[in-house]
């Protein structure tokens, strides 16, 4: 043989040798139990850095898109309420994805869908499965303070998805959305966590909660209600908005945490109303100079401005000036933070507060209260009877009785397309009278309108605190 030709093939097999070698020393040892993982961790070896602390899941190293839809997908439904026009695009430049006609998610077997509040304004509601079955379904409970409802539907066997854990949740980890813009059924887009507890001012409530979870996946309009789901197919939030000029999707959509929703969806499975708990003071944002000069190590967290007399703030000791780092695990770093973590408890639990004051960090236990400064729950009945009329009512605090002229009820928010709604009434509105006779608490309002004929008018009398004059509406009992 040539000598040219031997040192051609020594060359060729000392290439083959060293190429194996390498191989074999930078192999990737992946599941044979998934297919995807092991052909993209064929091509690629990635090197994640991570917070400390956290360690990277192979989910989010290589997002299984096909499994986590298929799994979830079933469980998405079209809801359609049929009173149009009943909810109407108030925000200019942020608003609610849509109006009369929405997504929901299937929860349980048994026919219980979460989906958005201003989806469901209507009076009839009609649900169409993925698989095109379709029917009426009854509303258990709405909470416009977090945009959120429950309804329910008679079928049994239902696909369904659990509430997964939102907190664990990681800025820059894909997730997917998942349903009905347009009325293109069963529509799955892909993005990533852009961040968490943002708030965008668009529910207009008294106690509302906006700590939303933003993507860049693609919401427009019939997505409001549908299921934001991570890699491993878990519901982590509720589509809930976008961030629009134009009114399609332009980049950012807004999602309800499962964390918060879950809670919600518990009290109205439960109560039919949300059991909304406070630690009863009013708050603000604090600034680096504000950090500097209460000696604070950071700008996170949340300054107490005012405590109200009689609530759990006071019975624990916070005062004005305090500023709130920590509630039982959760870190405070802002007022979204701080509602959405009080958010998921009840009045009457008791709750770890960690605050600094005068530089120094101290911890207290609070016991929540809800807005009259008790720890009563609201009962299904009450509220049952509420959503009929169609307004939701609170007694006045002792605070507010002192200033007001004439003691009542006040009305805290009104149904749309209820019969309070058609008369023109709006919230804050404090009722002394009903029928002529004197109320000066939700029980004895609901006596004198129980004891009213059906058919009957209900004459209500009161007056607004920013406005002079009695003002009277009445509808029918």
């Amino acid at each position: 043989m040539p000598a040219t030709l031997r040192v051609v093939l020594l060359c060729m097999l000392s290439a083959l040798v060293a190429v194996l070698t390498v191989r074999y020393l930078d192999r990737v040892e992946v599941s044979e139990d998934d297919p995807q993982l092991a052909r993209l961790a064929a091509y690629s070896r990635p090197t994640l850095e991570l917070p400390q602390g956290v360690v990277a899941n192979p989910a989010t190293l290589y997002p299984n898109f096909v499994n986590a839809a298929a799994g979830v997908t079933p469980a998405v439904v079209n809801i359609r309420s049929l009173n149009d026009g009943a909810f109407n695009d108030i925000w200019s430049r942020q608003r609610a994805v849509d109006a009369s006609s929405g997504s929901g998610v299937i929860i349980s077997p048994d026919g219980y869908i979460v989906t958005n509040n201003h989806v469901i304004d209507g009076s009839d509601i009609e649900v169409t499965l993925d698989d095109r079955r379709e029917y009426e379904a009854e509303l258990i409970g709405r909470d416009p303070s977090t945009d959120l409802a429950l309804v329910k539907i008679e079928a049994e066997g239902l696909p369904f998805v659990g509430f997964g854990d939102s907190d664990s949740l990681l800025v820059g980890e894909w997730v997917l959305a998942v349903g009905n813009p347009f009325d293109l059924s069963s529509t799955v887009t892909a993005g990533i966590v852009s961040a968490k507890g943002r708030s965008i001012d668009i529910l207009d409530d008294r106690y509302s909660i906006e700590s939303f979870i933003q993507t860049d996946a693609a919401v427009n309009p019939g997505n409001s209600g549908g299921a934001l789901i991570s890699t491993k197919g878990e519901l982590v939030g509720i589509n809930t908005a976008i961030i629009t000029r134009s009114g399609r999707y332009e980049g950012y959509s807004f999602a309800v945490p499962s964390s918060l929703a879950a809670k919600v969806v518990d009290d109205l499975k439960e109560f039919g109303a949300v059991q909304r708990a406070l630690l009863g003071v009013e708050l603000r944002e604090i600034t680096t100079t504000d950090a500097e000069d209460a000696g604070l190590p950071s700008a996170d967290g949340v300054m107490v401005a005012r405590v109200n007399h009689a609530t759990g703030a006071s019975d624990a000791g916070l005062e004005a000036g305090d500023v709130i780092v920590r509630i039982e695990d959760s870190r405070i770093r802002d007022l979204p933070a701080l509602k959405e973590t009080v958010g998921r408890f009840r009045p009457g639990q008791t709750v770890r507060v960690s605050y600094y004051r005068d530089g120094q960090l101290s911890t207290v236990r609070l016991t929540l209260k809800n807005a009259v400064n008790d720890v009563q729950l609201v009962s299904r009945e009450h509220q049952s009877f509420m959503r009929e009329i169609g307004f939701e009512l609170r007694e006045l605090t002792d605070e507010e009785r002192q200033r007001v002229s004439t003691p009542g009820v006040k009305v805290i928010s009104i149904y749309l397309g209820s019969r309070v709604d058609r008369t023109r009434m709006d919230p804050d509105y404090i009722i002394t009278k009903v029928n002529h006779e004197r109320v000066a608490s939700i029980e004895e309002l609901i006596d004198v309108i129980e004891r009213t004929r059906k058919g009957d008018d209900v004459l209500l009398e009161g007056y607004y605190q920013s406005f002079s004059g009695e003002y009277y509406y009445a509808f029918k009992r």
